[in-house]
């Protein structure tokens, strides 16, 4: 599994995932284990080898919003801006679904951009995603209502796990779209009434059109 991610993403560099694995440290961990907390010093950025993990960015009053998921073969592109400029962490890295992280210390980060082009090209186009994602979060934010936001989230979830099962509670929902646990508990019952998902305990079904029947 390991070999097959870094040897996919980094094709044309079997060098730079051998200095990868050296220099690496491997840990596994569960869901709902945190990787890395807000105002935490980042010492090595996560390559997630397998499984997800969810960043989140916390308010001062305490409320949570879903920046975005990293999935496997990917990196946190804020962990690789604020470890190289040896600032605090902003964000918040917690396990979605258990993982598998290789852990790259922060001056190796900085010393494979000078000797290895490809890697540069890994940050870029990280860079590149988390910011089309980031502005879909503002877009959605200011134009979007809560319920359309939802369902989106929802498809998302089930898109990354290639399943229409959502393991997942209305908590959970609420914290990562920054809202009331009541008004996710409102809309998935709207949803269900809509014919658009069913509701278990702790799982949510999305329906397909024949489904609905």
């Amino acid at each position: 599994m390991q070999d097959t991610i870094l040897s996919s993403e980094f094709a044309s560099s079997p060098d730079l995932v051998e200095k990868l694995y050296q220099n690496g440290i491997t840990k596994k961990y569960s869901e709902g284990d945190i990787i890395l907390d807000e105002n935490s010093s980042i010492r090595s950025i996560p390559i997630v080898m397998k499984g997800m993990i969810k960043v989140i960015r916390t308010e001062e009053d305490g409320r949570e919003i879903l920046l975005y998921y990293i999935k496997a073969g990917e990196s946190c592109i804020m962990s690789f801006l604020g470890g190289m400029h040896n600032e605090k962490s902003i964000v918040k890295a917690e396990v979605e679904e258990d993982a598998e992280i290789l852990f790259l210390p922060i001056d190796k980060v900085s010393l494979f951009i000078k000797e290895h082009p490809e890697w540069l090209d890994y940050i870029f186009r990280l860079y590149h995603k988390r910011f089309e994602e980031l502005l879909d979060i503002i877009n959605a934010i200011a134009f979007k209502k809560m319920d359309e936001r939802l369902l989106n989230l929802l498809h998302k979830k089930s898109e990354l796990t290639h399943s229409s099962i959502i393991n997942t509670t209305h908590e959970q929902l609420a914290n990562e779209l920054g809202t009331a646990r009541v008004v996710v508990s409102r809309l998935l019952k709207q949803l269900e009434e809509e014919g658009r998902v069913q509701l278990g305990r702790n799982k949510i079904t999305l329906l397909k059109a024949t489904d609905k029947q």
